[in-house]
């Protein structure tokens, strides 16, 4: 069909194709209810639901915290809680200044398009998220990516930029635990590679917030202070909410209120978001007990993954690794139909051949549920073969 004779057609024909074509390889996605045990979600210390933030909501909004900003935080929109929120969250992450956004995503846009400078480098782990790249795609500086979690290939990388005539900062980007891998990145070499350089280093947290460090601070607190840092923490995950804030220096943060355009034509984020996400860090901080909790299932979920044959894990995050997109839907749908709340992850998530189940361990399920997950998990496969 020509091109002519498609516009004048009703509907969508070539989106419509393309639809169509995600699902012959097995890729089509489409929105599901909740339903069924939760193995899918990031609510790694079960605040999402808890009468504990519940109990903050009610607060915030008896003592009057609006439900809405009404603007931009440079209009009308920079609320009393949102400033608050921002003096804490330093404090609890031992940063300088912090900066909320409306979620982690657009945090890392914010990053990645505004401070690295036209002549610097974005040196990033091959597997940084999806909002890195955009970031990445909207900025000035030239970017490079080093193999998964190897700081070696990262130190590489920068001194054969240097040796190539690089001349400006290095902003040396990863996760601190991988999302879809379950993995952890080696913070304490990365920063000795950006000790070594003058580089900035740049965590997304998204996945460590809350669950790891001392306090829950995540895994980049207590790096060596001599590097410059600058931290993303995602509120919606571990901390129960919304938002993500963006933790460095005040030049850092000053820069981006100047120059990313997302935050200064964005609606600020719900004043009463922002209370939430107060109280939020107040528990992590002072409930070690929700920590603790989640760790028990998580090592239980470990043992009984072992056992199952499907591997060692060292997260919170279980990746069972299935190779074929179309297998992996199945499996996926074949624990829903027995009440697990699993999903498949497929390409361009993952990379190509790499489709994989995702079990996400949370308080939200039982240790009990956690084994009827494996076991069932092992009598598909068998069935299957």
């Amino acid at each position: 069909m020509s091109a002519a004779a498609s516009r004048g057609r009703p509907g969508f024909p070539r989106h419509a194709e393309a639809l169509d074509a995600l699902g012959v390889r097995g890729r089509r996605r489409a929105l599901m209810p909740r339903a069924g045990r939760d193995f899918s979600s990031n609510d790694y210390l079960g605040l999402a639901s808890s009468e504990l933030l519940r109990t903050a909501a009610r607060a915030a909004l008896d003592r009057g915290v609006a439900t809405g900003s009404g603007g931009s935080r440079l209009l009308r929109g920079n609320d009393a809680e949102h400033v608050a929120l921002e003096e804490e969250a330093a404090a609890f992450f031992g940063a300088p200044a912090a900066l909320y956004m409306g979620a982690g995503f657009p945090g890392n846009v914010a990053i990645f398009s505004s401070l690295p400078m036209q002549g610097d480098l974005v040196l990033h782990d091959a597997l940084v998220h999806a909002s890195a790249h955009d970031g990445m795609r909207l900025g000035r500086a030239e970017t490079l990516s080093f193999a998964h979690n190897d700081a070696d290939a990262a130190r590489d990388a920068l001194r054969s930029w240097r040796g190539r005539g690089g001349a400006g900062r290095v902003w040396i980007a990863c996760e601190s635990l991988y999302s879809m891998e379950g993995d952890l990145a080696p913070l304490d070499d990365l920063a000795a590679v950006a000790a070594e350089d003058g580089a900035v280093l740049v965590v997304d947290e998204a996945h460590a917030t809350g669950l790891y460090g001392v306090q829950g601070q995540g895994r980049a607190h207590g790096l060596d202070p001599s590097v410059d840092l600058l931290s993303l923490h995602t509120c919606g995950k571990a901390l129960g909410g919304a938002g993500g804030l963006i933790c460095g220096h005040p030049v850092l943060i000053d820069t981006l209120i100047n120059r990313a355009r997302n935050f200064i034509f964005s609606t600020a984020p719900s004043p009463l978001d922002a209370a939430i996400m107060r109280a939020a860090l107040r528990l992590v901080a002072e409930r070690p007990e929700l920590r603790e909790a989640a760790w028990r299932n998580i090592t239980h979920a470990h043992e009984a993954a072992q056992r199952g044959g499907f591997g060692a894990f060292e997260t919170q995050i279980l990746p069972v690794l299935i190779g074929d997109d179309a297998e992996a839907l199945a499996l996926a749908q074949a624990l829903q139909a027995r009440g697990h709340d699993v999903r498949a992850i497929r390409p361009p998530t993952v990379p190509r051949g790499t489709a994989r189940l995702r079990a996400s361990i949370t308080p939200n399920v039982s240790k009990d549920e956690i084994d009827a997950l494996f076991a069932d998990l092992a009598d598909i496969r068998k069935a299957a073969a």
